[in-house]
């Protein structure tokens, strides 16, 4: 390839890189199955609405399942990096995730019970395998000092918001206003356009994530072995749990799952940071990723209760009702990615504007400001709770206001927080840690599902002091944060220093 032909490849897609085009429509696509399912999910497993019941189980049951389902998501991105970085490639390990999610959410529009939850493990695993991955990729198309990195992501950042908008749109309208199952097969739909176009365009990627890391044949045939038995195991549990040979108590398991998630994070880090052999300037960066996980795990427990707790007050205190027309209660969650389609290029301007002044706040305090905006939508909500023991319904712009604040909090800390654990990470473990990035995702889930369960249990009644607590809680990691940032000052300028 010509120079001036590898120049243009690199600049192809409004000044990037043109494989970031090919994500970004394979992670648009995957998005809009993802959120257009899950905003389903609780009304479903609920009561329902009208001339539409679901499940009808309780809100903590179903708030704890919608936690176990969220938190195995991006806990499998754990072991998907891994597998990925030691057999796949990460170009592989995508493909193989869009085909089993595609298969996911086929299996949920059949209307049993037993194929919904055979479903919801298809797509846990499917997402565990391409959801890690396709964010690594992304940061291979770029040189370590490209000052287009933080945007490109941000970039990347919209496709899940596009395709998230079209989600709530036409899988909530289908699921609520002509039958769940038909709101699960749009999102199959979606899926297969994503897998179709990543089997298309994939060839614009190039080398970047198409081989796994070298080690010895024998080495990744024993992993493929080890692997094939793990699958075995899992294959076994799911089966005869849905033939009724066992069952768990949801909200007992989401908190024991809750439990073990913390374990985990912490004896990886400790591992990465005591027994990975890592140099004095690589431990820095695993000290200030590990205070980025903490942050983002805070964030996503009160964020992810837009589809929990959030969802329920929308459908029980909330007046969507405008004229003649009334609008499906998980549109209420289209907003937030319109608002981040609409948001984002200024976040992304913001950063580079105040990167080339030296003012670019340093990423710990990018999180703390994202935590306090999160507590602040959620002091909106408590005002609303507050209206709503007086009168209900409530106007719906209680959620719009709380739902930007959240937003701006969002594009504060989720993206950067992508690239930090893109840049930052050792590099021997690169998909590893954006497994464990995406872990936080899956404890906050966890805790959204449970902390959604604990609001909704009486009503009103309970919805207002875990939300109050959510406001403490957000303002005690901020300060923290602040106060530990002044302590990895050092952390970019040794890197800078080391290129």
């Amino acid at each position: 390839m010509s120079t001036d032909l590898q120049e243009a490849n690199n600049s192809a897609f409004f000044g990037h890189p043109k494989g970031l085009m090919t994500l970004f429509f394979t992670e648009m696509w995957e998005r809009m199955s993802y959120y257009g399912m899950r905003g389903l999910l609780v009304l479903y497993m609920t009561i329902g609405v009208t001339g539409n019941p679901g499940m009808e189980w309780s809100n903590a049951q179903a708030n704890a399942i919608y936690g176990i389902y969220a938190g195995m998501v991006y806990f499998l991105a754990v072991p998907g990096g891994w597998i990925a970085d030691n057999i796949l490639g990460y170009q592989r390990a995508v493909l193989i995730g869009a085909l089993i999610i595609t298969l996911g959410h086929f299996t949920l529009a059949i209307p049993l019970e037993q194929t919904f939850i055979l479903g919801l493990v298809f797509v846990a695993l499917g997402t565990g395998l391409l959801k890690p991955n396709i964010s690594s990729i992304v940061g291979q198309l770029y040189a370590y000092n490209d000052q287009r990195r933080d945007a490109g992501f941000t970039i990347f950042y919209m496709s899940i918001n596009i395709g998230s908008m079209l989600g709530f749109a036409v899988c909530g309208w289908l699921g609520e206003k002509v039958g769940w199952h038909w709101g699960f097969g749009a999102a199959g739909v979606g899926m297969l356009f994503g897998l179709s176009q990543f089997i298309l365009f994939r060839h614009h990627l190039g080398e970047a994530g198409k081989h796994p890391i070298q080690i010895k044949n024998q080495t990744r045939k024993n992993y493929v072995k080890g692997l094939s038995l793990i699958l075995f195991l899992i294959a076994s549990l799911v089966v005869t749990g849905i033939m009724g040979y066992w069952s768990v108590d949801p909200v007992y398991f989401a908190e024991r799952f809750r439990d073990f998630l913390v374990l985990v994070s912490l004896v990886y880090f400790i591992f990465l940071f005591f027994f990975a052999g890592l140099a004095a300037n690589e431990k820095k960066n695993v000290l200030m990723l590990l205070l980025l996980f903490v942050g983002a795990a805070a964030f996503w427990s009160g964020f992810d209760q837009s589809a929990g707790s959030l969802t329920i007050f929308t459908r029980d205190y909330v007046n969507l009702t405008f004229g003649t027309f009334t609008a499906p209660v998980s549109w209420t969650q289209f907003v937030n990615p319109l608002f981040v389609v609409m948001f984002a290029p200024f976040f992304a301007y913001l950063w580079v504007f105040l990167g080339k002044r030296n003012l670019d706040p340093n990423m710990p305090i990018k999180f703390a400001m994202g935590l306090i905006l999160m507590a602040l939508g959620f002091i909106v909500m408590i005002f609303a709770v507050k209206f709503a023991l007086i009168s209900s319904p409530v106007g719906v712009q209680w959620l719009l206001l709380t739902y930007l604040l959240h937003t701006f909090g969002e594009l504060t800390l989720s993206p950067v927080g992508l690239s930090a654990f893109s840049k930052y990470s050792p590099k021997r473990y690169l998909g590893q840690m954006m497994g464990i990035w995406f872990l936080a995702s899956s404890l906050g889930g966890v805790l959204a599902g449970l902390l959604g369960g604990e609001a909704t249990e009486s009503g009103l009644d309970s919805i207002s002091p875990v939300f109050s607590d959510l406001v403490y809680y957000y303002i005690v990691i901020a300060a923290v944060l602040i106060v530990l940032s002044f302590f990895i000052k050092g952390v970019t300028s040794e890197e800078k220093e080391s290129e």
